[in-house]
């Protein structure tokens, strides 16, 4: 899957106006994701991403533990920080699409190594209910 292609999908599950919306949301959850992955999964993670989308995981991935309520309230900060209006609750929308994303464009088994470290709060953001457009 290309960046583009990938942006466009996490564009047209939220229904956002433009792709450069759906790209700062796609950013600001890798960013964070990023944060929360130790243990080298980060440049796994990075290695299976299209474009640009790799360098938005931090090199270190330090594995920062946080919940998944501080997890949304950050990707929100690094959304705003782009100059978008959003509030957690739109943050959280788009972070789940994003790991829809996710799912389909990564391998079954570096899917499977990202989920498995997070703790069972992040059952919300890794859920199968459908999305809420906003």
């Amino acid at each position: 899957m290309q960046e583009q292609e990938f942006v466009s999908a996490v564009r047209q599950s939220l229904d956002l106006p433009d792709n450069e919306s759906a790209g700062s949301a796609v950013r600001a959850t890798l960013a964070v994701l990023g944060r929360r992955l130790a243990g080298g999964e980060g440049k796994d993670l990075a290695s299976q991403l299209p474009g640009s989308l790799a360098a938005q995981i931090p090199d270190d991935a330090p594995g920062e533990r946080f919940d998944v309520t501080t997890f949304y309230q950050r990707v929100a900060e690094a959304e705003r920080a782009e100059g978008r209006e959003v509030t957690d609750a739109q943050a959280r929308q788009h972070a789940r699409a994003v790991a829809k994303g996710l799912e389909t464009a990564l391998s079954d088994g570096e899917w499977d190594d990202v989920t498995s470290q997070l703790p069972a709060d992040f059952a919300d953001f890794l859920g199968t209910e459908p999305v809420q457009k906003h």
